[in-house]
Parts: structure tokens; C-alpha cells; sequence
């Protein structure tokens, strides 16, 4: 096996470096409604001591997560070491309430919610959060409103960049036109089966916002394949989803590529991704995600891959999301 060697970016707007791999901890939160299963206390202190004690330095969470029980793990597991290791990075979002109110009291209200769980002073790098499910938008985008917010907090040294994280690339487009976000991250819609945030990703890279690129596998579709993961974008696939997952799965076969560390290189190996979000639940997940990084996978299978067709439209169009 290849050894794994990370790759850093410094942002241009902040100077914050990070590196090519996060690991994503919603699932640490224990969100069955998405995942469609539960995370216990033990497990998920077991997958953030293998993140901690790993080689990559770079997690992401959120206030929401878990309905705070993912920062909160988070916060009891660097709080059991003693502190953060020296030179981890951490990424949190800034979310709305229960009843969707999404103005600056309530960002504000977020963040001192998130810097206690997590047992830290300031987040390195800090997102708003899934606006297009604002009671009302422009709480979000006013003068005042909890763009400013954020901004203003990176201003007061109460984080170090800040970015945009959210589905909808209609909502997220014209924020970035119209704001200096030194991030945005995106899931579920640049993968192997979909390109929907290409257009997102030539706006922001225009404007050096870094993207980070979440959920490269798809729900585990990319990751296990179609007969034992049927769930594209926490959805059940459709049959034209599982006939073109199995069309990747067969070509990663004849390479002798497992088809997770094709899903993941293609994100990693993008001009546009400056770093790949990978979620894990389990200690054993934070180890394959490093050896599928690593992994050798030759032209001859890429140009296979980049023959197959995918799609552009919004994966996650009809779906119904429940929050925490």
C-alpha cells in the first residue's frame, strides 16, 4: 500500500492552512434519522481517538449535529487529552434554531453554544449553515443579518476563516458572488454519479474561495456498492443511480481498485477540491479512508471512469430533511 502523504492549502483571506482530508462527524453525533442507524458514546469516542492519534489533522462539525451531541463528543474527547492536538484544525457551522430562525441573536447564540461543547476559545474555521432552510432568507443576507454576524466574528478573532456550507447551489451562488467567504462546503453533489456543483465550483474558485467537497461516496452507494448500499444522497436509488454505480463498480473490479478509493480520489485529484470531507463512525472507517486515499489507481481505470455518464440535476431535490 502506498504511503498516504497529505497535501495543504493556505487560504489566501485568512492564512489558515488545511489539509487534503477532513473527517466528517455528523454520524458521531448519532443522526439515525439520516444514516439509519445509532452511534453510542463508546463508538464515537473510539473513531475521534483515531482521528486525533491519525495524521490528519482536520475534522468538521456542526451545532446542529446530533442536535449538539457531535460537537459535544467532540468536546469530551479533547477534553479527556488534555486538549486540541497542536496544529488540528477544526470546522464547525453556525445553525439556525429549532424553528428555523436564522438572524445574527441566533448565530451569535450558536457559536457560544458551539465554543462550550467543544471546550475552545475560537474555531478555526467557521460556516454558516444550510440557509436555504431560513424561515426567512433575509434574516440570513440584510444588513446585520447573520452573514454579518459571521463575518464579524472572524473580525473579533473568534474564528480564523469563514465559509458557506449548505445544499442548494441556487441559494448558495449568489452569496458567494456577493460575499468574501474564504470556504463553502458542498456534499452529495460532485461524485463519481453527479457534477450538479460544477458550475458552483468554477464561481468559486474564480474568487479563491476554497472548496471543501463532502459525502464523496453518495450515502455508501460509492463506498459498498449498489447491491449492499442502496442509498444514494440518504435516499433510496433509483434504478438509473444503482445501474450507474454498478457500471463504476464493474470497471473499479477489472482494476482491482476497490470502488471507495476511486469515489474518494476522484474528489481528492479535482483542480477544484482543495480538501475532501469523508464521514466516519467507526475507528476502523478513519483507516480505510487513509488507504483508500493512497491507494494506486491507474490512468486506464480513470479513463474508463470519465467515459461513464453522470448526472448534473440536484440529487438531493426531493428529499425531506429532518433536522438533528
Amino acid at each position: 500500500m502506498t504511503k498516504f502523504t497529505l497535501k495543504t492549502t493556505t487560504l489566501p483571506r485568512s492564512g489558515l492552512s488545511i489539509p487534503d482530508l477532513c473527517f466528517g462527524t455528523s454520524g458521531i453525533g448519532s443522526m439515525p434519522d439520516t444514516y439509519g442507524y445509532a452511534v453510542d458514546e463508546a463508538r464515537a469516542r473510539a473513531t475521534l481517538d483515531a482521528i486525533f492519534d491519525g495524521p490528519v489533522a482536520f475534522l468538521d462539525t456542526s451545532r446542529n449535529y446530533g442536535m449538539g451531541r457531535s460537537e459535544e463528543r467532540i468536546g469530551a474527547a479533547i477534553k479527556a487529552r488534555g486538549g486540541l492536538p497542536k496544529g488540528f484544525v477544526i470546522s464547525s457551522k453556525l445553525d439556525r434554531d429549532a424553528d428555523n430562525k436564522f438572524d445574527a441573536a441566533t448565530v451569535q447564540r450558536s457559536l457560544e453554544e458551539s465554543l462550550k461543547a467543544l471546550g475552545v476559545s475560537s474555531i478555526d474555521l467557521l460556516h454558516l449553515h444550510d440557509p436555504e432552510y431560513a424561515a426567512d432568507l433575509s434574516d440570513v443576507t440584510k444588513k446585520g443579518g447573520a452573514i454579518d454576524a459571521l463575518f464579524r466574528m472572524k473580525e473579533q478573532g473568534l474564528c480564523r476563516a469563514v465559509g458557506l456550507a449548505a445544499g442548494r447551489t441556487d441559494v448558495m451562488m449568489p452569496l458567494l458572488r456577493d460575499h468574501d467567504f474564504d470556504a463553502l462546503i458542498s456534499h452529495n453533489r460532485f461524485t463519481l454519479l453527479n457534477r450538479h456543483a460544477t458550475p458552483m465550483f468554477e464561481l468559486a474558485k474564480s474568487r479563491n474561495i476554497a472548496i471543501l467537497n463532502a459525502a464523496p461516496y453518495a450515502s455508501g452507494i460509492l463506498a459498498k456498492g449498489a447491491s449492499k448500499a442502496p442509498l444514494y444522497s440518504y435516499m433510496p436509488a433509483g434504478d438509473d443511480i444503482k445501474s450507474k454505480a454498478n457500471a463504476i463498480e464493474a470497471a473499479c473490479a477489472r482494476h482491482g481498485v476497490p470502488m471507495g478509493a476511486a469515489a474518494l480520489q476522484f474528489s481528492m485529484r479535482s483542480p477544484f477540491v482543495v480538501s475532501t470531507i469523508c464521514g466516519v463512525t467507526a475507528p476502523e472507517r478513519v483507516q480505510q479512508t487513509l488507504d483508500w486515499a493512497s491507494h494506486p489507481v491507474p490512468d486506464a481505470l480513470w479513463k474508463e471512469l470519465d467515459a461513464l455518464p453522470f448526472d448534473m440535476d440536484d440529487p438531493e431535490a426531493t428529499r425531506v430533511y429532518k433536522l438533528g
